[in-house]
């Protein structure tokens, strides 16, 4: 059953950016900051900790996913102090970047 979940809710979310393309007429680029930003404020009022919990990769691969790694690892990261903020970032989402750059190579 978690497949089935991990499907619909990233299915969702990708459903949320093609909405947001060919309804709302945004260039591309505008919808990538949405997703990313969507990602990010969700996890600021720690809604997408649960969404992890119950949609697991369907709710990490999308582009929301990125925007919850960011800031979730400079919030892990800022609670040792300030100058550990960009170790927090890099730590989690290194492995997003990696494979979105290796996955754009291909």
């Amino acid at each position: 059953m978690e497949y089935v979940w991990a499907f619909l809710i990233g299915g969702l979310i990708c459903l949320f950016g093609q909405f947001l393309l060919d309804v709302v007429k945004l260039p591309s680029i505008y919808m990538l900051v949405v997703m990313v930003l969507s990602g990010i404020i969700l996890d600021g009022f720690g809604l997408y900790e649960r969404l992890i919990a119950f949609a697991g990769a369907g709710a990490t691969v999308p582009l929301t996913g990125l925007g919850y790694s960011l800031v979730h690892g400079a919030m892990e990261g800022g609670a040792d102090g300030l100058f550990f903020i960009t170790d927090g970032v890099f730590e989690i989402a290194s492995t997003t970047w990696y494979f979105q750059f290796y996955s754009a190579l291909r």
